[in-house]
C-alpha cells in the first residue's frame, strides 16, 4: 500500500518511454495527470485496464488529462504492447523500480494461492498544481475509466 495520500505533493517522476525518450513530470506542469501503475504488459488484467483507458482516451483528454502508464517492462516490450493494442499514451519503463518505490506501489500480493512481491496496481490522479487529488488502490481493470469518472 502506498505511503502517499490525497493532498500530498506528487513525487516528481522521470523515466524512459516506449520510444526510449525521456518523460519528465516537470514538462507537465499545469496539466492533470492520470498516472497508473500496473504489473505487466500483455497480461489479461493489464490489457483490459490499458484498453479501457484507450477506449476513453478522447474523453480523458477532452477533460484535460494526460494518461501515463508505468510498469517494469522494457521500452521494447512497451512498444509491442502499444502497437498490439493501439494505445495512444506513454508507458514508462521503470525497470529499476525507481518510480514504483517512490510512489510506494511495490509490495506483497497473492495470486492463485501464492504470495510474492510485485507492483500493486494503483492509479494516482494528480491535479494541475501537482497535488494528488485521488488514489485508486482497488482498480477495476475492465471499467477503470468509469471508476475514475465516478470520483468527479
Amino acid at each position: 500500500m502506498t505511503h502517499l495520500k490525497v493532498g500530498d505533493k506528487a513525487p516528481a517522476f522521470k523515466g524512459i518511454n516506449q520510444f526510449e525518450e525521456l518523460i519528465d513530470s516537470k514538462d507537465f506542469k499545469g496539466k492533470k495527470i492520470i498516472l497508473f501503475f500496473y504489473p505487466k504488459d500483455s497480461t489479461p488484467a493489464c490489457t483490459a485496464e490499458a484498453c479501457n483507458l484507450r477506449d476513453h482516451f478522447k474523453e480523458l483528454t477532452d477533460l484535460g488529462f494526460l494518461v501515463i502508464g508505468v510498469s517494469m517492462d522494457s521500452p521494447k516490450r512497451h512498444l509491442n504492447f502499444i502497437s498490439k493494442n493501439k494505445l495512444p499514451y506513454h508507458l514508462i519503463a521503470d525497470e529499476n523500480k525507481i518510480l514504483i518505490l517512490k510512489y510506494g506501489v511495490w509490495g506483497w500480493k497473492k495470486f492463485m494461492g501464492r504470495e510474492f512481491e510485485g507492483i500493486l496496481r494503483t492509479t494516482f490522479i494528480i491535479n494541475v498544481k501537482g497535488i494528488i487529488e485521488n488514489i485508486i488502490t482497488k482498480v477495476n481493470t475492465k471499467n477503470h475509466f468509469e471508476q475514475i469518472m465516478s470520483l468527479y
